[in-house]
């Protein structure tokens, strides 16, 4: 959060335009700001991640009943960001490096109904963009980024928000960055603009007009106001996600059992989230999650379950955690340990004490 006087300064122009949402000022500069910061053509808000990506998705008019290629490791929103929109999801498995979609088992998933694929940075590790781009033009199939762990991250200098043919940011408070609540669709093509802010104001363009079926996720007044701050900061996070990163790494490398993934070559990252994989270590993940939690630390199994294993999507032919091991594998053994820009190196260095005294 930026400083109290910080945020109460920039909402006071609220109390004299009384202004509060439907794209006022704070809106429209919070979009500026980010268009530029991301080097992006386009940068529509929401107001939560979820709705951008049921958004663009619906942007895409893709028939009914088409199949979508995607990965299980993932939050739940991402999975349900399709079937909202009436399509079917085909689960392909992650590979063991960075978590990401396994780029090598996507064309034996292509049928005559696929129409899109939505891949999802994990824990700021980016996917194999250029591969994935590559099977998508060969197929004539659309890329649509569930970037929600990687706001900020660079591959090669380029923004992630620039790969696909657009890309999903999540400004959820518990994110790198956030707005509160909040996300954002980033996109190239100029013909997605006017759908995009049709479908998250009810269907409207223009005050008597209304062109399609919509519904309300815009972003407020608020939020705006709450990225704009928190913008301005983020560099100087980033850099003390980095030192809390590097004492775990420090502490958690070399250990036998612990399972740490390696940077990615010519990734910037934005050290959103500190996974840790627990593998024949002395103790399961689940007893290293116990001993956190009796030391009132909150660590997560992220992502656990599989959305292939859960009940809501039982009936789908591609449902079934053992369909896809490797991401199976992850689930079961993977907890992220707290990480946040002002965790004092010395509670990482308790943490990780907890953790290596779990070792039987």
């Amino acid at each position: 959060m930026p400083d109290y006087e910080e945020y109460c300064a920039e909402i006071k122009k609220l109390w004299e335009s009384r202004w509060l949402t439907n794209m006022g000022v704070e809106h429209q500069e919070f979009q500026r700001m980010l268009e530029s910061f991301l080097q992006c053509p386009h940068v529509t808000l929401y107001t939560n991640g979820h709705l951008a990506l049921e958004n663009i998705i619906a942007a895409m008019r893709f028939p009914a009943g088409g199949e979508v290629i995607t990965t299980p490791f993932t939050f739940v929103s991402t999975t349900h960001a399709i079937t909202r929109n009436g399509l079917t999801p085909v689960f392909c498995d992650v590979n063991i490096d960075d978590y990401t979609m396994d780029a090598d088992k996507i064309e034996s998933l292509i049928t005559g109904k696929t129409v899109a694929i939505v891949p999802v940075h994990v824990y700021g590790n980016m996917c194999d963009v250029e591969r994935i781009q590559a099977i998508a033009d060969k197929h004539h199939l659309k890329v649509i980024y569930d970037a929600a762990h990687a706001f900020a991250v660079k591959y090669k200098g380029k923004s992630s928000a620039n790969f696909g043919h657009a890309s999903m940011f999540s400004f959820h408070a518990t994110k790198v960055f956030n707005t509160i609540e909040g996300g954002a669709v980033c996109f190239a093509d100029d013909s997605l603009v006017e759908p995009l802010n049709s479908l998250k104001n009810f269907g409207l363009c223009g005050p008597e007009r209304v062109v399609m079926t919509g519904g309300n996720a815009k972003m407020n007044e608020f939020q705006a106001a709450m990225g704009i701050c928190n913008l301005r900061h983020l560099k100087q996070e980033i850099e003390k996600r980095k030192l809390v990163v590097e004492r775990y790494r420090s502490r958690l490398d070399a250990v036998p059992g612990i399972r740490l993934c390696k940077p990615q070559k010519d990734v910037e990252s934005n050290y959103a989230y500190f996974p840790v994989v627990f593998d024949e270590f002395g103790a399961s993940r689940d007893e290293v999650f116990t001993a956190l939690g009796k030391e009132n630390i909150t660590a997560r199994k992220y992502f656990y379950p599989l959305t292939n294993g859960i009940e809501a999507y039982a009936d789908l032919p591609s449902a079934g955690a053992e369909k896809t091991p490797v991401a199976a594998y992850l689930a079961d053994r993977v907890l992220c340990l707290p990480l946040y820009a002002d965790l004092d190196l010395k509670d990482v260095d308790r943490i990780c004490d907890i953790v290596l005294s779990c070792r039987t």
